[in-house]
C-alpha cells in the first residue's frame, strides 16, 4: 500500500498491546484512520495495577534466546519476534517519550517515579499526539467479515466498518469468541501466575516468614517433574513468592487438570545434598553437645520454621544435641530437603490475572501478527496462547506483539 492511500484500522482492546499497536500503526502511516475501542470507562486497567501500582514495564534481559526461557507457552514463536523488538527497544521507546526507567536487583524494570500512572499517561499522550481515535465505553458485541471489510456491531447498536482489524482483548472471553467466529482455534484458557493454598500444621502461624532460596517440585503423574527455584513467602493461606509464581506458570495446565490438588516437595536448603547436611548435623552434635536444638542449629533457616519442623516430628525441643538420636537427625534432614506438602487450591497473585491458552499460535504469522486463516485480521498480547512468568515478561509480550502488529497493520 502506498503512503497516499488511507486504510481504516480498528483495534479492539485498550490495554498495553492495543495501545502500543495503535500508536505504532499510526506513526508508521499517519494517513491511516486508526480507531482504538475500549469497553470500559478507563483504559489500561492492568497497567495501572501491575507491580503493586508501580508497573513492571519489562525485564533486563536483552538476549532473545535467554528471554524466551521466561515463557512457558509461546517461547518458540517469540524467539524471532524478540530479534525485532525486545526489552532494550521497549526501554528506548519509553525513554524517547520522556519516561525514565530503573532496573532493580532482580532484573525488573520500573519507571523511576514508582508510579504506573507515568506509563499510563505516556501511552495516552502518545496515542493522542499520534492521532489515534480513542473511544471509551465502546463495547463490541459482534464481528463479521464481509468481502474485504470487517463489520463491528457495538452494544449501542452502532455499526463500524474497517479494512483491517486487530484484536487485543487480553483474556476476555469476548475476544476469544470473536477469534473463533473469524475461523480461529482457541486453546482453552486456564489461570497462570497464582499462589498455592496449603493447609499444613508445619506452616501454621508462620505467615510473613520468607526463605531466600528454595526448590519446589510438583509431584504429578507426568514423568517430567516440574521444578523451580527462588524465594518463598509463607502466607496465611499457604505459600507465595517468586518460586511459587514461576512454578504456577509452568505447571498451569497440569495443576488445572488436577483441580489444584497435587503433592509438592519443598527443599528448603537446595544448597545442601543429603550427605553434606548430615555432616553438618553430626558436626554440631560433636562440637556443641550441650546446646538445645530448639535455638541452635547448623543451617540458615528462620528459627520459627526450624522449631516448627522439630514440633511436627514430636521431638522434644529442650533436648540437647548430645541427646538427639541419629533417627531424629535423619527425620530433620528429610524435613529440610524433602518435605512433602499438599496443594489443595490456588490463591491469586494480588490483582494481576494472567492466563495461559488463547488463540492457537500455529494460526498466526509472527512476522506480521496477521492471521493465517483470515486476511486483514491481526492479534497482539495475551489473547494469544502466550504467557510469561512474573517479572515484566507479560508486558514485554504485549509491547513486542503490539509493535509488530502495528508495523504491519498499515502496510
Amino acid at each position: 500500500m502506498s503512503l497516499n492511500e488511507t486504510l481504516t484500522i480498528i483495534i479492539i482492546g485498550g490495554g498495553a498491546a492495543g495501545f502500543f499497536a495503535a500508536i505504532t500503526t499510526k506513526l508508521a502511516n499517519p494517513n491511516n484512520n486508526v480507531m482504538l475501542l475500549e469497553a470500559g470507562k478507563v483504559p489500561l486497567s492492568k497497567v495501572r495495577i501491575s507491580g503493586g501500582g508501580r508497573c513492571n514495564v519489562t525485564h533486563h534481559c536483552f538476549e532473545p534466546s535467554q528471554l524466551i526461557q521466561a515463557y512457558p507457552r509461546g517461547n518458540k514463536a517469540l524467539k524471532s519476534a524478540f530479534t525485532r523488538f525486545q526489552p532494550q527497544d521497549t526501554i528506548q521507546w519509553f525513554e524517547s517519550q520522556g519516561i525514565k526507567l530503573k532496573t532493580e536487583t532482580d532484573g525488573r524494570i520500573f519507571p523511576v517515579t514508582d508510579n504506573s500512572e507515568s506509563i499510563v499517561n505516556c501511552l495516552m499522550n502518545s496515542a493522542e499526539e499520534a492521532g489515534v481515535n480513542l473511544r471509551l465505553n465502546c463495547r463490541v458485541q459482534s464481528v463479521e467479515k464481509v468481502e474485504n471489510q470487517f463489520i463491528l456491531t457495538l452494544k449501542s447498536g452502532e455499526f463500524l466498518k474497517c479494512d483491517r482489524l486487530l484484536i487485543a482483548t487480553g483474556s476476555h472471553p469476548l475476544g476469544y469468541h470473536f477469534a473463533q467466529i473469524l475461523g480461529h482455534t482457541i486453546i482453552s484458557p486456564v489461570p497462570s501466575l497464582f499462589t498455592f493454598t496449603i493447609k499444613d500444621k508445619r506452616l501454621q502461624n508462620l505467615a510473613g516468614i520468607s526463605v531466600d532460596n528454595v526448590t519446589l517440585t510438583l509431584l504429578s503423574q507426568d514423568k517430567n517433574k516440574l521444578k523451580q527455584t527462588g524465594s518463598l513467602l509463607i502466607t496465611h493461606w499457604g505459600i507465595s513468592g517468586p518460586a511459587v509464581l514461576k512454578l504456577s506458570a509452568w505447571g498451569a495446565k497440569i495443576l488445572h487438570d488436577n483441580h489444584y490438588q497435587l503433592p509438592l516437595r519443598i527443599n528448603w536448603l537446595p544448597e545442601y545434598n543429603y550427605e553434606r547436611l548430615k555432616q553438618a548435623f553430626l558436626s554440631i552434635k560433636t562440637q556443641y553437645p550441650k546446646r538445645q536444638i530448639k535455638g541452635f542449629f547448623p543451617v540458615n533457616l528462620p528459627k520459627r520454621l526450624w522449631q516448627s519442623f522439630v514440633g511436627f516430628l514430636d521431638i522434644n525441643p529442650d533436648l540437647t544435641w548430645s541427646e538427639i538420636s541419629n533417627k531424629q537427625i535423619n527425620l530433620l534432614i528429610q524435613e529440610c530437603i524433602q518435605g512433602q506438602y499438599k496443594i489443595v487450591g490456588k490463591g491469586i497473585f494480588k490483582e494481576e490475572f494472567v492466563t495461559c491458552g488463547g488463540v492457537n499460535l500455529k494460526e498466526i504469522n509472527f512476522k506480521t501478527m496477521e492471521s493465517k486463516v483470515c486476511s486483514g485480521l491481526f492479534f497482539a498480547g495475551e489473547i494469544l496462547d502466550i504467557d510469561g512468568i512474573t517479572g515484566g515478561f507479560n508486558f514485554q509480550n504485549a509491547w513486542t506483539t503490539g509493535w509488530i502488529a502495528g508495523q504491519s497493520l498499515g502496510d
